[in-house]
C-alpha cells in the first residue's frame, strides 16, 4: 500500500519524535542547548515560542530540554546571544517587539525587558563586546538601528539611520542580513533594491538590485559608513556572516544561487574576492562559519539542502567540501531558512527547516569540513520554524577545536 506524501511526513516526523524521546532516557551528555524560533505560541497561531533541545555531546542528537517559553510576540523572525551566552534576544516581526531573555545554567529562558522597533524588524546582532544590539527592520524601507546594552538589559537607541542607494535614494530597498565582525569594530548589513529587482512586478529603477552595506563603529557606537559602501552584492542578497579573524565577508544571493566573498581592508571597507562569486545550491538563504573560521554552510532553501565550503585561509577563497557520498550539498528536511554550527565543539550543524517543521542535524568532520546526518535526524520542531542558536552547556565552548 503506498503511503499519500502527508502520511509519510506524519510517520517521519513520529519516528523522529519516538527516538528523541528514547534519546531522553538514556545516558548520555549535554553539550549545547539548542533554542528554536517558531509560530506555536499558546493562544494564537500565529504567537511566537523559543523551543529548547538538548544536544547530546557523542552524536549531536537533539531531545527536548526546558520548557518552551512565549516569544514575547507574534512571528518571531531573529534570535541572537551574547558572547558570554547569558542573554538571548529575539526579533517578533508581527508586533515589531525585541525582546530580551536571560539564559540560566540550565538553559531555561527567563523574559526580561523589551523595546519595539521603529517598523518590522528583519535581523538582529549582538557585538562581541556585549555593548550594542544591532536591528535591521523595515518591509517598504530599510532602517539600521543600534541600541546599547547594559548587562545584558536593552538601553536607549544609539545611533540610527537609513539605507539608501547613493544616486537612487528614492529607491525601495529590503534589508536581509546583518552581521558584526567578531572584534566589534564594524557592521555589515545585505538589502536589495525593489526598485530594481522585482520579480513578478514592474522595476522603476536602473539601480543594481543587490547590495551589502558597511559601517565603522567608532567611539560611544557612533557608526560611520564605510569608504564606497554600499558595494554591489549580486541580484537579490539573502544573509551575511564574517570569519572570527575579521579578514572576510561572505553574502549569500539567493536569486543567482551565489556566494560571493569580500576582503576587509583597512578598518570597515570591502573588497571583492577577485575569483568569486562562488556557485552554491538553489535559493541560498542563510549562512554561518565554524568557530575556527575553516568552513563556510550555506543554506539552500529551494534544494532543501546544505552546502559547506572550506576556506583558503591565505585568500579567504571557498572551495565546495565533497561529503562521503560525492555530492557537494547534505539533504535538509523541507524548505531550509537558518544555519548554525553549534557553538560548544563546533562540530554540529543545525537548520531549522520551515516548511518541514522541524530542526535537521549533521556531525561535521573537522578536518575536512564534510557532514554527515546525526543520529535521529529531522528532530520535530513547532510551526514553521525560522531561526536558531545553540549555548554550550557549562561553558565548554571550543574546548576540543582549537586550531
Amino acid at each position: 500500500m503506498k503511503l499519500s506524501k502527508l502520511s509519510q511526513l506524519f510517520l517521519v516526523s513520529t519516528l523522529g519524535l519516538a527516538v528523541a524521546t528514547l534519546l531522553t532516557s538514556c545516558d548520555i551528555v549535554t553539550i549545547d542547548y539548542v533554542f528554536v524560533a517558531d509560530s506555536n505560541g499558546a493562544g494564537s497561531s500565529s504567537a511566537g515560542q523559543i523551543q529548547t533541545f538538548d544536544a547530546d555531546q557523542s552524536t549531536g542528537a537533539l531531545r527536548p530540554g526546558a520548557a518552551a517559553v512565549p516569544s514575547g510576540g507574534v512571528n518571531p523572525v531573529s534570535l541572537a546571544i551574547t558572547s558570554d551566552y547569558q542573554n538571548l534576544y529575539v526579533a517578533n516581526a508581527g508586533n515589531s517587539s525585541i525582546v530580551h531573555f536571560s539564559i540560566s545554567g540550565s538553559g531555561v529562558l527567563t523574559q526580561k525587558d523589551t523595546v519595539t522597533a521603529t517598523s518590522t524588524p528583519v535581523a538582529i546582532a549582538v557585538n562581541q563586546a556585549k555593548t550594542y544590539l544591532y536591528v535591521i527592520s523595515g518591509t517598504t524601507s530599510a532602517t539600521l538601528t543600534e541600541y546599547s546594552l547594559s548587562s545584558g538589559t536593552i538601553g536607549s537607541v544609539v545611533f540610527q539611520t537609513a539605507l539608501t542607494v547613493p544616486g537612487y535614494t528614492t529607491d525601495t530597498i529590503i534589508p536581509t542580513g546583518i552581521n558584526v565582525l567578531a572584534n566589534s569594530g564594524a557592521v555589515y548589513v545585505t538589502a536589495y533594491d525593489q526598485s530594481a529587482y522585482n520579480r513578478g512586478g514592474t522595476t522603476t529603477s536602473t539601480a543594481n538590485p543587490g547590495w551589502s552595506f558597511g559601517f565603522a563603529v567608532g567611539s560611544g557606537g557612533t557608526l560611520t559608513a564605510s569608504s564606497n559602501s554600499p558595494y554591489k552584492a549580486g541580484v537579490k542578497p539573502s544573509a551575511i556572516t564574517s570569519d572570527p579573524t575579521n579578514r572576510f565577508v561572505y553574502a549569500t544571493d539567493f536569486a543567482s544561487n551565489e556566494l560571493i566573498g569580500y576582503t576587509v581592508l583597512s578598518g570597515s571597507t570591502l573588497s571583492f574576492l577577485i575569483n568569486g562569486p562562488f556557485k552554491t545550491g538553489n535559493e541560498p538563504v542563510a549562512i554561518t562559519i565554524d568557530p575556527r573560521g575553516l568552513y563556510i554552510y550555506v543554506a539552500n532553501e529551494l534544494d532543501s539542502s546544505v552546502t559547506p565550503y572550506s576556506i583558503s585561509l591565505a585568500t579567504g577563497t571557498p572551495s565546495a567540501v565533497v561529503n562521503v557520498t560525492g555530492s557537494q550539498i547534505d539533504s535538509t528536511d523541507t524548505q531550509p531558512n537558518a544555519v548554525i554550527v553549534d557553538a560548544s565543539v563546533g562540530t554540529f550543524v543545525y537548520t531549522t527547516n520551515h516548511l518541514g517543521n522541524s530542526v535537521s542535524g549533521f556531525t561535521l568532520n573537522p578536518n575536512t569540513g564534510a557532514l554527515s546526518a546525526a543520529t535521529a535526524t529531522p528532530y520535530p520542531a513547532g510551526a514553521n520554524p525560522t531561526a536558531l542558536v545553540s549555548v554550550p552547556h557549562n561553558n565548554h565552548a571550543l574546548e576540543s577545536v582549537t586550531p
